[in-house]
């Protein structure tokens, strides 16, 4: 039986002295590999984004940090970006100085995957306001947090600790309808953080279409 392992590198960031793990390869089988856990740090990585710039979780420590995996052919996801509530959700956060990274890892010819020039387009074309949007075509960043679904999110407090995982909200369906009257398990929780307070809802299930993963 192949095992799932991550290989793990140290990259110096802001001086010799510091130094953190960074997610830069992983074996083809992953199916195994433990979610992350809220409550515990947060596992970094560096991935491109649409315009070619390296991107690290790590740069971030200090900052509240929002993932939010996409898939810009996926109903759940078009319910989002449709009716214009993850717009205003990554609006309401950068206001907040919050970073949002949305992340898009479908592989090579499954639904969902672009390239960069396509993904530029794409965030032009629905007025998306993430800090970055990045490619994983290998899956290497969605399978290390386990990330099931478009769209899964996390939120990450500044001290790098994953305080929130699950669905953007409580109302798990496509049905652009049903976001008025839904709760949104992220602009609450960083509400909660900005307040100084615990996350009241750390996690919930994911709902929306299956990351489109590569099947090697």
């Amino acid at each position: 039986m192949r095992r799932a392992y991550y290989l793990m590198s140290a990259i110096a960031l802001g001086g010799a002295s510091a130094t953190a793990l960074v997610v830069t390869a992983m074996a083809p089988s992953v199916a195994s590999a433990a979610a992350p856990v809220v409550g515990q740090p947060a596992p970094n990585f560096r991935l491109s984004d649409m315009n070619g710039r390296a991107v690290t979780l790590s740069d971030y420590r200090g900052k509240t940090v929002v993932l939010e995996w996409h898939n810009p052919g996926c109903p759940f996801v078009q319910k989002h970006y449709g009716s214009g509530n993850m717009q205003k959700a990554q609006a309401a956060a950068a206001q907040q100085g919050v970073v949002w990274l949305s992340i898009n890892s479908g592989a090579p010819g499954k639904q969902g995957h672009m390239d960069a020039a396509a993904a530029k387009a794409m965030v032009g074309k629905v007025g998306a306001k993430p800090t970055a949007y990045l490619l994983d075509h290998k899956g290497v960043v969605g399978k290390a947090y386990d990330a099931k679904t478009t769209p899964h999110m996390y939120v990450i407090n500044p001290k790098g600790t994953l305080v929130y995982a699950g669905g953007i909200d409580d109302k798990p369906t496509a049905n652009p309808a049903d976001v008025a009257g839904a709760r949104n398990h992220v602009l609450a929780a960083l509400g909660e953080i900005k307040a100084g307070k615990a996350v009241s809802v750390a996690t919930s299930r994911p709902y929306g279409c299956s990351v489109k993963y590569s099947d090697s």
